[in-house]
């Protein structure tokens, strides 16, 4: 099976769209990625897109229709938050397996304000206000109080992770948000969530990214130059564990993606020079140092207290600035990260620049659950 390589990747600043469509949205950053890459929609052998508000509708097919239907093969996918990376890893299966050389993969969305509300359908009893919550924001506070009963973890710890990634963002020209947030400025916003207050939230808006993914062979004839070398691709969902019926288990499915994706990237989170990962609250990304094997459990709030995870850290995270300040467009995310780790790996992201990263990992978690994985390692 041939290796697959990531030879163009964009995405565009997110925001508010109201004047566009998603397939516009969709569009803008198709082009981008293919302009990247030096090659045209007529290049392409197959579209891979990811949208979950208009699941039903046909995205991909109405993208080309702005860009140039060819006629291509074009498979829509939606899976929660992991939607973009399900695209991605569906893109990187048929080069992998030797399908298509050259294939596009998008992820766009436009959404609404609002809280958003947890998976499943309508039937039964709701346990909102009986049992726990079904709303993100109440579903992490409570994974992060949960945390913070094991282990010890502090409020402050939690608002460190919001200062952290809004700092970052001011050096990131495509984040939503660029603005720095003090402690205490996190820390008296409006509680959402105890322990996440407003400021710890991640932003709904629209957004799109896209990747165009090559073989060996092609990626040799194209120049391998600025080419990203996908060193493994995973999803997974829950795995069954005794548990606390009341809390969604927001940690397994994580846990098991990563434990596949280093195995299949044959490195260990010791190698890992950053790391993109799902700060959709402030407590989340507290969980998934540790769910990522970056630190031992019950270690991640000595991590934030003392910079391992700041930009010039052990292993920098969400230098971008994360969900919490580039944004959290639910289809576009998982791609929009694997743009932000590869902008690393190939030395091009200026005053954010984490110095000779080699290795990079990407991670997206929808609860249902899927959680996407990618390890991208630097060529040239």
């Amino acid at each position: 099976m041939s290796d697959v390589y990531i030879m163009g990747v964009d995405m565009i600043k997110f925001g508010r769209f109201p004047e566009k469509t998603v397939p516009q949205l969709g569009a803008q950053a198709a082009l981008m990625a293919l302009d990247d890459a030096g090659l045209k929609i007529q290049d392409m052998e197959a579209l891979y897109c990811g949208n979950l508000g208009q699941a039903s509708g046909m995205v991909g097919q109405r993208v080309l229709q702005e860009i140039g239907q060819t006629g291509i093969a074009v498979v829509n996918v939606a899976n929660a938050c992991a939607t973009g990376a399900t695209a991605f890893r569906e893109a990187w299966m048929s080069v992998k397996a030797g399908v298509y050389d050259v294939v596009l993969a998008v992820g766009v969305e436009q959404m609404g304000k609002g809280l958003l509300g947890g998976a499943g359908g309508k039937s039964g009893i709701s346990k909102e206000g009986l049992l726990g919550s079904g709303t993100m924001p109440s579903v992490f506070a409570e994974a992060g109080m949960e945390h913070a009963r094991n282990h010890g973890t502090t409020f402050e710890q939690f608002a460190k992770v919001s200062v952290k990634n809004h700092h970052h963002s001011t050096l990131n020209p495509k984040a939503m948000y660029q603005i720095e947030t003090p402690l205490e400025t996190v820390m008296n916003a409006e509680m959402i969530s105890y322990p996440n207050t407003k400021l710890m939230c991640s932003v709904n808006v629209d957004g799109s990214a896209a990747a165009v993914l090559v073989s060996e062979k092609k990626a040799k004839e194209l120049g391998m130059s600025r080419a990203v070398k996908v060193r493994a691709s995973v999803l997974t969902s829950d795995p069954y564990t005794d548990r606390d019926l009341v809390m969604p288990d927001v940690n397994a499915v994580t846990r098991k993606a990563a434990a596949q994706a280093y195995e299949m990237a044959g490195v260990g989170p010791e190698d890992v020079n950053l790391v993109e990962l799902h700060d959709c609250f402030a407590t989340a990304e507290i969980l998934h140092y540790e769910n990522l094997g970056l630190c031992a459990d019950g270690d991640a709030g000595r991590m934030i207290d003392e910079d391992e995870v700041a930009l010039g850290g052990r292993v920098p995270v969400n230098v971008s600035g994360g969900l919490l300040s580039k944004g959290h467009p639910l289809g576009a995310t998982g791609i929009a990260n694997i743009y932000e780790v590869s902008t690393h790996l190939r030395g091009e992201a200026d005053k954010r620049q984490v110095e000779g990263a080699r290795i990079g990992l990407t991670h997206v978690i929808g609860l249902g659950s899927a959680c996407g994985i990618h390890i991208l390692e630097k060529v040239a």
